[in-house]
C-alpha cells in the first residue's frame, strides 16, 4: 500500500535569507547531512532527484522519484521558501512530502519527529556556526542498540545527569573526546543533542522504528577527519552496548 504524506514546518531565525539559503543548499553538512543541488532549475540533486526550483536566496525545491520503492518511497520532495523579516532575519517555510511504501504510520512519525530534531539542529546551526566549514561523521550502533531503552542507555553512556534540562551546561563522555564541557541543546525520549564550541553531537533514538541508535557529529574545527570522527563513533557506540 502506497500513501502520500506532507510534513509542514514554519519558523523564524535571526539570520538573513542568503545565510539560510546557504545553510539548506551548500552547508547541509553542518545541520543535515551532506545533500548536492546543481545551482539550477533542472539541475541534478542528491539521490537522483532533480532541483524544481531555484531561486536564490528564496527558494529551493527538489524531486526524487524512485518506482521500485527504494528507501521505503515512491516520491520525496523537499522544498524551502525563505522570506526576509525585521531586524535581518528570516521566516522559512520547510515541505517535506511525498509517497510512503507500507509501514505508513510508523515511517511518518518518524519522518515528523526527525523533521523537528533537524529543523532545531538548522537553528543551532545558524545561531552558532553560520558560515563556518563543516565535516559530517556518522554511525549506527550495533544490535543492542535497538532495545527498547537503547537511547537511555546511550544518555548514561555521556554521562548526563538524569535530571538535566535543555540548555543546561553539562560534563560529557563525547565519542573521540572525552569527559568534556557541553550544552544540552536539546533532549527527548527520541533524541539528544549536544554543542560544544566546535562541534554539535546529535543521537537518534531509531531503536523507537525498528532500527539503532545512530550518532552523528557536525564538526567545525579546523582539519577535522571524517572517517576518524566516523571511526571514533562506532567505536564509542559499541562501548557503550556492549
Amino acid at each position: 500500500m502506497s500513501v502520500p504524506f506532507e510534513i509542514v514546518r514554519e519558523f523564524e531565525v535571526e539570520a538573513p535569507p542568503e545565510d539560510v539559503f546557504a545553510a539548506v543548499t551548500t552547508g547541509t553538512a553542518g545541520w543535515l547531512f551532506p545533500l548536492e543541488y546543481e545551482p539550477r532549475e533542472g539541475g541534478a540533486a542528491s539521490a537522483g532527484g532533480t532541483v524544481t526550483a531555484w531561486d536564490p536566496p528564496h527558494r529551493v525545491t527538489a524531486l526524487s522519484e524512485t518506482p521500485g520503492g527504494e528507501y521505503g518511497q515512491l516520491r520525496n520532495e523537499l522544498d524551502h521558501l525563505i522570506e526576509p523579516r525585521g531586524q535581518g532575519g528570516s521566516w522559512v517555510r520547510y515541505v517535506h512530502s511525498g509517497i510512503f511504501v507500507d509501514d505508513w504510520g510508523g515511517q511518518y512519525d518518524g519522518a515528523n519527529r526527525h523533521t523537528d530534531f533537524y529543523l532545531h539542529t538548522l537553528r543551532q546551526y545558524l545561531a552558532h556556526f553560520r558560515g563556518r566549514p563543516a565535516v559530517f561523521a556518522a554511525a549506527d550502533g550495533p544490535a543492542a542498540a535497538g532495545a527498547p531503552d537503547a537511547l537511555e542507555r546511550a544518555a548514561r553512556a555521556l554521562g548526563l545527569p538524569p535530571g538535566a534540562a535543555p540548555g543546561t551546561e553539562v560534563e560529557a563522555d563525547l565519542p573521540g573526546v572525552g569527559r568534556t564541557a557541553a550544552v544540552l541543546d536539546h533532549r527527548s525520549p527520541y533524541f539528544i543533542g549536544l554543542r560544544t564550541a566546535d562541534a554539535m553531537y546529535r543521537f537518534f533514538g531509531r531503536n523507537h522504528w525498528g532500527a539503532t541508535v545512530g550518532v552523528a557529529v557536525h564538526a567545525f574545527a579546523p582539519g577535522a577527519d571524517a572517517a576518524k570522527t566516523a571511526a571514533e563513533v562506532a567505536d564509542w557506540l559499541d562501548r557503550a552496548y556492549s
